[in-house]
């Protein structure tokens, strides 16, 4: 989850959320015009007129930020019926003054005080249906006062409301990642669901804490994992697909009650990053490095892929090979390094290695495994590295000597990150290609 856009385009479900009936796909802005044509009078005070439109922008925003419906395994974002969301009238026409409102602030949203989604602005005519929230014709009574669009605003949500204007415009998908989260994962979509796990289990306590949120997908958010499917009658294999990922949304939109006039709301800190959600030419840094390691691998086995150096510096080089791995797979040639090309680099990396030609066989041991070493990891692989770490401590005090147990304890992290210390690599005490590739050179050096 990170901080709102606005979308290019909304689907809008004709009908009641459970109804046979026709999605529709418009621009953003359109579906707002659409909305507001329908539901107030281009008559009215042009301070009611904008109070209204910002309200419904920000309903719609707050149903496409949370994917509301999304996330109960819907495939569109609203629906048209009033007894859920807003009055949509298919292919109506449009009143000029609403129009012109609406072509000056689509991409503005309300919020209230410090959270930073866009605030569910419930409102109601106010004659026939009235409300807890913001009412259309005593909009007009308030503007007919002489008051502006965020008086008015404020006078039915309080005094802690704010309008975010010149919000970004991109086109959105889903915020599935498009692959299963397990034990050793990593990246910023692991950190979300483990955020909202730890919050989830303010309610559900029977769900284990996750001590760290850094995004490191371990024994701990594993067993989280588990007891909450096991909670909400989905499989328990503790392995985030798309049915847990939005069950997860759901749960924790439900218990922050951020589809609700009163919210707990989620604030900036719950949405800040620790790992670069792009990276592009200029970029310096681990993360660089990372995709550099798996572009410099790849390369050996495949001629189209030209040679990168692995030092940390997003330049030409790295762009270009970026750009011929996009257009090798089939994906967007721009050069840029997100979640997709991210998760390519890595899929790619991990089915090349399982299916190196026989001559490599011999080095195979040596190579980073594909997949995140954490604590709770356990197996052949983790005999390997304590292996390689006990052989560096045996000739470097500075790393502290460890069994071969195979499995990844305390000690073994200590070990990482004595090793990661001396590289000056981050100390995470999690074993990444970065830092599999450190522990093995120095092993090189001393076996």
């Amino acid at each position: 989850m990170e901080t709102p856009v606005i979308p290019d385009y909304i689907t809008v479900h004709l009908g009641r959320p459970t109804a046979d009936a026709d999605n529709v796909r418009i621009p953003f802005g359109n579906y707002i015009k659409n909305v507001a044509s329908s539901e107030i009078y281009p008559t009215w005070p042009e301070n009611a007129l904008r109070a209204n439109i910002y309200a419904i922008l920000s309903f719609t925003m707050n149903r496409v930020y949370t994917e509301y419906y999304r996330s109960r395994g819907y495939d569109f974002d609203i629906t048209n019926s009033t007894s859920y969301d807003q009055a949509f009238v298919y292919g109506r026409n449009i009143f000029a003054s609403i129009n012109r409102i609406v072509d000056e602030i689509f991409n503005s949203y309300v919020v209230k005080g410090e959270q930073i989604q866009p605030y569910f602005t419930e409102y109601c005519d106010g004659k026939t249906v009235t409300c807890r929230g913001l009412s259309q014709w005593g909009t007009v009574t308030l503007a007919n006062q002489g008051r502006s669009p965020l008086e008015i605003l404020r006078y039915y949500y309080g005094n802690d409301i704010r309008i975010v204007s010149n919000a970004p415009v991109k086109n959105i998908g889903e915020s599935y990642p498009g692959v299963l989260l397990r034990q050793g994962a990593v990246g910023e979509d692991v950190r979300t669901i483990q955020r909202e796990l730890n919050r989830i289990a303010a309610n559900y306590p029977a769900i284990p804490s996750i001590p760290e949120t850094n995004g490191f997908f371990e024994a701990s958010t594993t067993a989280a994992v588990k007891e909450f499917q096991r909670i909400f009658n989905l499989t328990p294999d503790g392995i985030v697909g798309k049915a847990t990922w939005y069950k997860i949304k759901q749960v924790y939109n439900a218990v922050k009650r951020v589809s609700e006039l009163y919210s707990e709301g989620i604030t900036i800190s719950e949405v800040d990053r620790i790992f670069s959600a792009v990276l592009r030419r200029g970029d310096r840094g681990s993360d660089v490095k990372l995709v550099q390691y798996y572009l410099e691998f790849l390369g050996y086995f495949n001629a189209e892929l030209p040679e990168v150096a692995v030092d940390g510096i997003f330049g030409p080089q790295t762009e270009e090979a970026v750009r011929a791995f996009q257009s090798y797979y089939g994906l967007t040639v721009d050069g840029l390094v997100g979640r997709q090309t991210w998760y390519a680099l890595q899929d790619v990396y991990f089915s090349t290695l399982n299916s190196l030609p026989e001559e490599y066989r011999s080095y195979s041991s040596l190579l980073y495994p594909g997949y995140t070493l954490i604590v709770g990891t356990s197996g052949k692989v983790v005999v390997q590295i304590q292996t390689y770490l006990r052989t560096i401590a045996q000739n470097n005090s500075a790393v502290p000597l460890i069994a071969v147990d195979g499995i990844y304890g305390n000690q073994t992290k200590a070990a990482v990150q004595a090793v990661q210390r001396l590289k000056n690599l981050p100390q995470s005490g999690v074993v990444g290609p970065l830092t599999w590739n450190a522990i093995v050179q120095m092993y090189n050096e001393y076996r």
